[in-house]
């Protein structure tokens, strides 16, 4: 199979091959060509605030320690130990000046400094005088307004080239507050038993959003009659190197500026203020839409960024082509009061929590379509093409410009190394 999508403009129609979701060889050259080469989100820079700060990352397929040093450096540490491989740090987080290996008893500083191991004069006195019994570190680790990323290619574009214009809605997500987000305590863990990709598709799709989460509008509905009167209004938009975003009119509560009825009117009045000052800082065209408006974000290729009723980045990864393991995160703005934050996190449990309406339905649907795809033998292709006749520029956010953006983005790096093996083979 050398054909992964069929993009026929005129026609009006693009189809995904739906190998691609169950194929091994295909995931071993995602993690080549994908997985190894783009930037990935590895946590938020709150998560380690204080200095030895650190916690365990999976990222990529490899067990990192993403960690603010005694320098004040984030840095993301490969967890090995150079001398005989053991992971180094086996809780999840802490506070540590010092990593000790449980396996031979080296230490490293919180740098990756090597700065201690038992008998040592069974070594030369000039050992590690080149650094290279350090823990290793990920060469290129960067940041964009709290959102820290790694990437193993060394010779990658920088990330803020990579985030291209996606950072305008990453933006208006943290511009939430003059102070920027902060994660809260805490991360979800859960696995999902389909392939990867169907979950970056799922989190751009309001197309799904009513018939897929019917019974939480059902409820939304009954708390607040207006909301019926509300559609989910917006546009899809592609960006840069395969990101995607839909933006859409928010028709529940959010706790920056936007009231629902199951709130009391003390809050009520505090959200009027708080869209007064958002309005006085980025002036009443932003202060709309950075209040009114929720934002789904995908940065290619596994970083999600809900800025819905409540904000969460969620980040997915493959350990076979028919499962995935999931991390989300809560974000909240930072020097939020406790009844607005107790109103987000209330937001966030009900819905986006794995626990909550949206994520087991969710799971649900992407788990029937991975099991649904033992038939692609004799139903070869998903179709992505609803609102393509609508022309550029145009797409609604309950259209698939976003995810057919995703697939052109996936289709390039994955062609481009297959075009390159086919060179090597005719020489």
């Amino acid at each position: 199979m050398d054909q992964f999508i069929r993009d026929n403009v005129e026609k009006s129609e693009f189809l995904v091959n739906r190998s691609v979701f169950t194929d091994r060889e295909m995931l071993a050259r995602e993690r080549a060509e994908i997985f190894n080469k783009c930037w990935l989100f590895i946590g938020h820079d709150t998560e380690i605030a204080e200095l030895g700060d650190y916690k365990r990352k999976k990222v990529g397929g490899r067990n990192l320690l993403f960690v603010r040093s005694q320098d004040g450096e984030i840095r993301a540490l490969f967890n090995t130990c150079p001398h005989r491989g053991a992971l180094i740090a086996r809780e999840n987080e802490g506070n540590s000046r010092v990593f000790r290996c449980f396996y031979h008893a080296w230490s490293f500083k919180n740098d990756g400094e090597l700065v201690g191991m038992p008998g040592k004069d069974g070594f030369p006195e000039d050992f590690n005088a080149e650094g290279t019994k350090n823990m290793k570190a990920v060469k290129r680790v960067e940041n964009y307004r709290g959102f820290v990323f790694v990437n193993f290619d060394e010779d990658a574009i920088s990330l803020d080239e990579y985030l291209g214009n996606a950072k305008e809605y990453i933006d208006l997500v943290v511009d939430q507050s003059e102070y920027g987000l902060e994660a809260q305590g805490g991360v979800q863990e859960y696995s999902v038993r389909a392939n990867w990709k169907l979950l970056a598709e799922n989190s751009v799709d309001l197309y799904h959003g009513m018939p897929t989460h019917k019974t939480y509008f059902d409820i939304k509905q009954a708390q607040d009659p207006e909301l019926k009167n509300v559609k989910l209004e917006g546009e899809g938009v592609e960006l840069d190197n395969g990101h995607a975003v839909i933006e859409y009119i928010a028709p529940w509560g959010r706790p920056v500026a936007q009231w629902t009825p199951i709130w009391d009117d003390e809050l009520k009045q505090d959200m009027e203020r708080m869209k007064v000052k958002l309005a006085d800082r980025y002036g009443e065209e932003r202060a709309d839409r950075i209040a009114n408006y929720n934002r789904n974000i995908v940065i290619f290729p596994n970083l999600v960024i809900n800025d819905i009723m409540a904000v969460t980045a969620r980040t997915f990864y493959p350990t076979s082509p028919g499962y995935m393991e999931v991390s989300g995160y809560s974000l909240a703005p930072k020097g939020e009061e406790e009844t607005h934050r107790m109103a987000r996190n209330d937001n966030f449990l009900e819905f986006l929590g794995p626990g909550g309406f949206a994520t087991p339905d969710d799971n649900e649907a992407l788990e029937l379509c991975q099991e649904a795809y033992n038939n692609n033998e004799e139903v070869e292709w998903n179709d992505i093409s609803k609102g393509m006749v609508r022309g550029a520029g145009n797409a609604m956010a309950t259209d698939e410009v976003q995810m057919r953006n995703f697939w052109r983005q996936y289709n390039a790096r994955i062609q481009e190394s297959l075009n390159k093996e086919k060179e090597v083979a005719q020489r």
